[in-house]
Formats: C-alpha cells, structure tokens, sequence
C-alpha cells in the first residue's frame, strides 16, 4: 500500500493559524479533492473539526480520525488513537493508496512512513500556528512540479510538487 501525505505549505512550513487555513487557492483545493477521492484519509481531530460542517465527513472517502480523547465519536469515521491503527484500517480494506491530509502533529508522525508527498508550495511566506514539519530533502526526489501563477481567483503563485522517498 502506498503511504501519500498531501498538504499545501508557505514557503515558511505554515499550514494553518487558529485551526483554519491561511489562503483561499481554489485550484489547490480541486487537486485535493480530485487526488484523496476514493481513498482513505488520515487526520487528527481538530484537523477533521476545521471541516465546515457540510462537508464532513470528507465525501467519497474513508474518513479515519485520530483522537487522543477515549470518548471522542463521529458520524461516518473511523476512530483510532495512533497512526499505527489508522494504516491498518487502509490495509486490511485493499487500500492501495491512503492519505495522510494533516494537521501538523500527523504529518510529523507520517514523515517515516510517507512513500509519496504531493506538496501544493505556496510562494509567500504567512503568520501560523500549525507546520508542515522540515523534511531532509536529499531523502526526496523531486518527480514533478506544475507550476501556477497567481490570477484573479489565487492571489498567490504555487507549485504543484510531487516528492518520492528515496530511502527504504
């Protein structure tokens, strides 16, 4: 099974403030749709709380939220208490390829695991309080960036990059 992590980070790491993101980048936004559709998603609790409402659980996907709190539930998810659980969850369903989508906390728990990244890099820099966490990126290969300029839908530019690990 292919372990992917997928998140749009500042050039500073930043991927959120006040459990919220930091940009409206509609395009990014349908690329993430598009790529977890399908599929298994991993996220914490409060990542799977910042979800408006209408929107969660995440449509057409196995939703799988992580929790330290015991008494935690939702509609439609999968609960577990380690990142461990969750990947066994994918596995035991034929997943072929689950998504980590965040926040900060489980993106640093899925570092060691992740196969693919697929990184929306923002070109600017925001105030945060949630990180993508800093990766050794000789441990990465760069397998493909799309670039995309800033137009009157996205005020700022971005790649679309791709990153496969190099290691084990």
């Amino acid at each position: 099974m292919k372990i992917s992590m997928i998140a749009a980070i500042a050039e500073n790491y930043v991927i959120g403030k006040d459990n919220d993101l930091v940009w409206n980048l509609p395009d990014d936004m349908k690329f993430f749709m598009t790529k977890t559709s399908g599929h298994h998603v991993i996220m914490g609790r409060k990542n799977y709380d910042s979800i408006p409402e209408k929107y969660r659980p995440l449509p057409n996907r196995t939703n799988i939220v992580m929790t330290r709190k015991d008494d935690w539930s939702a509609d439609g998810v999968e609960v577990v208490h380690s990142l461990e659980d969750a990947l066994e969850i994918a596995r035991k369903n034929g997943e072929p390829e689950v998504f980590i989508i965040g926040g900060g906390q489980i993106y640093e728990l899925g570092l060691k695991y992740a196969d693919t990244m697929y990184l929306t890099e923002i070109h600017a820099t925001f105030d945060g309080d949630a990180f993508f966490p800093e990766f050794d990126k000789s441990e990465w290969k760069e397998a493909e960036r799309i670039p995309h300029s800033k137009d009157e839908r996205h005020e700022f530019a971005f790649d679309f990059v791709t990153y496969v690990s190099v290691i084990g």
